[in-house]
């Protein structure tokens, strides 16, 4: 199962793009829509659920495609999942500034994540079998830092 999550914000290119995609793909893809006016024909799909329903879509996904935000990718790795990230960009008014491309960037250079920043690439990247292990000690290490690093913003903001 392929679980596809935007948070709260709309984020409409990434759902059109991955409903596209869907339609080629024997494989269940859920998305966790939030906020985005689109929706999906060619997938399960919800805005908003529980935080345990949450839960267990990250735990049996066999890929977790999601949004630049700390906190799915935290807890993408929380679940020793690789995610594909695809941030949002000022630039298409996905967001207020690119502080998701800046972290993407920051984890890709690190192979923490599979980084899509054309989201012409996602089916590329889906298709990649990562065979990339984070260590616990070196995971542990990210999500501390990516804890400390959202404080930061946080108490700047």
């Amino acid at each position: 199962m392929i679980f596809v999550t935007v948070s709260g914000l709309p984020f409409e290119r990434l759902i059109k793009m991955m409903d596209n995609i869907s339609k080629n793909l024997n494989e269940k893809v859920i998305m966790q829509i939030g906020r985005t006016q689109y929706e999906p024909k060619n997938a399960e799909w919800f805005r908003f659920e529980t935080s345990e329903k949450i839960e267990e879509l990250y735990k049996n996904a066999r890929i977790i495609i999601t949004h630049g935000g700390a906190g799915s990718i935290i807890k993408s790795l929380s679940y020793n999942k690789i995610p594909i990230v695809v941030p949002r960009y000022k630039k298409f008014g996905e967001h207020i500034n690119d502080h998701q491309l800046d972290l993407t960037k920051f984890l890709d250079k690190r192979g923490y994540i599979l980084a899509v920043y054309d989201i012409n690439d996602l089916k590329n990247k889906i298709k990649i079998k990562s065979k990339q292990k984070i260590l616990p000690t070196k995971k542990e290490k990210l999500v501390n830092f990516l804890k400390n690093w959202i404080e930061n913003i946080k108490r700047n903001e």
